[in-house]
């Protein structure tokens, strides 16, 4: 059985409800902190294009190894964060769009049996490509909450 469609459609446009939910800000604006101690929304859109490389390179293993054993993703840790911190939105929304294809195609090319493989997840356990995937766009979809949440806080008028 392939990925369901509802996992394929969120793949291939998930991602997009970004660019809806920003237009009309500016980068300072997206990277106004509205919340002392928590990220900006340009932070969020910087973690999210950030994770996807990660995702990827997850993906590869688990097609390669049997059942490899991932850590916890924390993007403060990441080397690779602070350079996504610090580029514009628009870079951030390209390199999103051009990652998500390569996730497209890798996954909607595995058959049944690469779909079955399984990754070790630090808090779910055990999760096969399928389950991987469905994670990947959930936690995406919290940091699309937190995005529409922090626009709106900006978008308020000033008191």
């Amino acid at each position: 059985m392939p990925l369901s469609a509802s996992i394929l459609t969120r793949l291939q446009h998930q991602h997009e409800t970004i660019g809806e939910l920003i237009g009309g800000l500016d980068e300072q604006a997206l990277r106004r902190n509205v919340n002392p101690g928590k990220w900006s929304a340009l932070d969020n859109i910087a973690h999210l294009a950030c994770y996807q490389p990660v995702f990827l390179h997850r993906l590869e293993r688990i097609r390669a190894e049997n059942s490899p054993a991932f850590d916890r993703y924390v993007a403060d840790s990441d080397p690779a964060f602070p350079a996504y911190q610090q580029s514009p939105p628009g870079e951030l929304l390209a390199g999103l769009r051009e990652q998500r294809s390569v996730i497209c195609s890798k996954l909607q090319g595995m058959d049944e049996t690469g779909l079955r493989r399984t990754g070790l997840h630090p808090r779910f356990g055990l999760l096969d490509v399928r389950q991987w995937s469905e994670f990947f766009l959930l936690h995406e979809a919290h940091h699309l909450y937190t995005l529409f949440s922090l626009v709106q806080e900006v978008r308020k008028p000033a008191r």
